[in-house]
């Protein structure tokens, strides 16, 4: 039986060894923050286009992303309705406010969602058992899910029902709770009438919408219908299924903000990190023990077999140095949660695609260290 040479030279030194775990737990760390919150951009981004009860959404051509919303003619949500397949429509206004904390008095920006009571569009915890509340006169409902800094809303409302504030010097009261969540966006949402809303912007043009809901009958094909509304419909607005909605929203994020492309390049410099610590150890390895290679070589092993061991090495150290990595990384993505408001969460396929990238970062470490082993010459040991 064959003694386990790479496991005996890695743990011959053990405080190298766990030099290296800690650097490789290290890389594994900054790809797992990178990626948790880059899916926690997208994620919290799109929640709300997620919470959408519609078949497909009308929007401006010149609006980027939900946080850049442009209106259009409110007139293109009805002319929906004389489309084959169509059943009923909805919209919704969308406009960012200065919420002034009840208790510390600060101030903070927040979105704000106006919509027809009747019709609700969304679908969202809470908001269904409150949303005739919203038909009073300046009676909003307070995103429970927002940062703290807009107060303790959620206790006041549980003790007092009711919370009183002020946006844009215009006094509102807050009448329930629902669950959305902070994105990157806004850190905290309102819902309100569609009546309520312009009364808190006057200056905004009732005929302009920002999203137009379109519901389809349940035997209507949803590709169909999207088409004809295209065809029906001018320029001036734009025709997305639910998935495209959602897919616009993440194309945003991803390809025309700095945030995703830092979250991209810091995952890459991780990746690089645990390449250079690993192809270190390995090289050290090798070195170290050239001697005793080139005895080896003189008794009749081949080259392949020092490779074998070397991959070993790269593959024991991706193992014992993920271990601690993801470990270390659930503790994290718990208090940045907690702390943002943002599900920042590990999932499977998270972890197995920061697995899979530190086996192939072992793997590309072992890749460049082995060529030290062209210098175990047999000839050096006499």
């Amino acid at each position: 039986m064959k003694a386990p040479l790479a496991w005996l030279q890695l743990t011959h030194k053990k405080t190298r060894l766990l030099v290296a775990l800690a650097g490789i737990a290290f890389a594994d760390l900054l790809m797992f923050i990178q990626l948790g919150f880059q899916a926690a951009l997208f994620e919290s981004n799109v929640k709300l286009h997620k919470s959408f009860k519609g078949d497909i959404f009308l929007i401006s051509p010149n609006a980027d992303a939900s946080v850049t919303m442009k209106p259009f003619s409110r007139r293109r949500i009805y002319q929906s309705l004389s489309i084959e397949g169509v059943k009923s429509i909805t919209y919704v206004y969308m406009d960012f406010s200065i919420w002034k904390n009840p208790i510390d008095k600060s101030t903070r920006g927040v979105l704000i969602f106006g919509l027809n009571p009747d019709s609700n569009p969304l679908e969202l915890p809470g908001l269904s058992n409150k949303i005739n509340s919203i038909k009073q006169k300046d009676v909003y409902l307070f995103d429970e899910l927002s940062r703290s800094e807009f107060g303790p809303i959620p206790s006041l409302i549980r003790e007092k029902e009711t919370v009183t504030t002020e946006m844009e010097n215009h006094r509102i009261k807050v009448g329930g709770l629902f669950a959305l969540g902070a994105s990157f966006a806004a850190d905290g949402n309102l819902i309100t009438s569609d009546t309520n809303f312009h009364r808190l912007f006057p200056n905004r043009d009732p005929s302009l919408i920002d999203i137009g809901v379109v519901y389809i009958n349940n035997n209507a094909n949803l590709e169909l219908v999207q088409k004809a509304l295209k065809e029906k419909l001018p320029n001036d607005v734009r025709v997305l299924s639910k998935t495209e909605f959602i897919q616009w929203e993440k194309d945003y994020w991803r390809d025309s903000t700095a945030i995703g492309f830092i979250f991209t390049m810091g995952t890459g410099i991780g990746f690089l990190v645990g390449i250079l610590i690993v192809y270190q150890i390995l090289y050290t390895d090798v070195s170290d023990h050239l001697s005793e290679y080139a005895t080896l070589k003189a008794i009749g092993y081949k080259k392949h077999y020092f490779l074998i061991v070397v991959f070993q090495e790269a593959i024991i150290l991706a193992i014992l140095g993920y271990i601690p990595g993801i470990a270390i990384t659930i503790g994290f993505y718990s208090l940045a949660a907690g702390a943002t408001n943002l599900p920042v969460i590990m999932t499977l396929s998270r972890a197995m695609t920061v697995f899979v990238l530190t086996i192939i970062m072992c793997f590309i470490s072992g890749l460049v260290a082995i060529r030290k082993l062209n210098e175990a010459d047999p000839a050096d040991i006499f």
